[in-house]
């Protein structure tokens, strides 16, 4: 039936939907079936983290994840939603996890809120986070907003000037920022590292040529 599912939804919202079935019977290869293809996975993928966390619950507190956002290793930003599937004893015998990716609605978005804005005045802003790792997501989700696009379609130059922007709010005096950007903007750490040097030694030379970054 959860088969049946999945290929009928894909069939009905296209292919820019994906939806996996996963059988907890192994976790390390729980992906079973996989209708549509978004993130890039295979038959006998493991199972997901955010899964994980929600079945260290008591089987009674194990609920269906609705509407959340997720990123593929590409940067393509997707809302996903998951089903647990239960057995008469309702213990979670599996699932069915739908990703849509939006990365097109949110180009679209970019260019009505453009179209739509006002010039207002600007204030200064501050944002109270419960942990460090909160604080990182906030700053990369805040400058990512600005480029009104997913990260899987931003060029080089914009993915630099968002590693500039960051590098200028103090993002990567915290520790483990530089892992969570890369993430975010579908790149190797390595890349973020490439970038920041490059900034760093223009900086310092008073230079301003994305350009160089580039070569």
């Amino acid at each position: 039936m959860a088969i049946r599912t999945a290929d009928m939804l894909v069939k009905m919202f296209g292919s820019k939907c994906e939806v996996a079935v996963h059988d907890f019977t192994d976790l390390k290869k729980s992906l079973i079936h996989l209708a549509g293809n978004v993130t890039g996975r295979k038959i006998g993928s493991p199972i997901t983290d955010l899964v994980l966390k929600e079945l260290a619950n008591p089987n009674e507190d194990i609920n269906d994840i609705p509407n959340y956002k997720t990123q593929s290793e590409k940067g393509q930003i997707m809302k996903s939603s998951t089903v647990f599937l239960k057995d008469q004893h309702n213990k979670p015998i599996g699932a069915l996890c739908i990703n849509y990716d939006i990365s097109l609605f949110m180009q679209f978005n970019g260019v009505v809120e453009e179209f739509i804005h006002f010039n207002n005045n600007e204030t200064t802003t501050e944002s109270f986070y419960a942990t460090v790792q909160d604080v990182i997501h906030g700053m990369v989700d805040e400058v990512l907003l600005g480029f009104k696009k997913a990260p899987s379609d931003m060029t080089i130059t914009e993915k630099i000037e968002c590693v500039r922007i960051l590098e200028k709010k103090g993002t990567f005096l915290i520790k483990g920022s530089t892992d969570y950007v890369a993430h975010a903007l579908g790149v190797s750490k390595f890349t973020v590292y490439n970038y920041l040097q490059k900034i760093r030694t223009m900086n310092e030379y008073h230079l301003d040529e994305t350009a160089e970054i580039m070569d």
